[in-house]
């Protein structure tokens, strides 16, 4: 099992404004494709104005494989154009969990 960490750098004063249009026309789609939700959070403390989420997957194959598919969507296609004026940058980090870690 791998765990993508994706985290957004909106800006300032966005993130409600990001959440609330995810909420209401990502999060299905998202969720229907990709899966395994393990948490969607933003930032209080630190690197403020971010939107962190954890998506869980079986391999890195089965990531592409879905990534693929939501790519693919209309649905996802069509919301993308909304949410992109907020973002400053995104990063993704694929993390590997150590052998005594819970699994999501």
């Amino acid at each position: 099992m791998i765990v993508e960490m994706r985290t957004y750098t909106l800006h300032p004063g966005k993130v409600g404004q990001y959440l609330a249009l995810y909420e209401a026309e990502g999060l299905a789609t998202q969720t229907r494709i990709l899966g395994k939700l393990v948490g969607y959070y933003s930032t209080e403390i630190g690197d403020v104005n971010q939107v962190v989420h954890l998506w869980a997957y079986d391999s890195f194959e089965e990531r592409m494989k879905r990534r693929g598919a939501l790519f693919a969507d209309p649905t996802w296609l069509a919301y993308i154009p909304k949410i992109a004026p907020m973002l400053i940058t995104q990063e993704s980090k694929i993390l590997n969990p150590a052998k005594f870690s819970p699994l999501p």
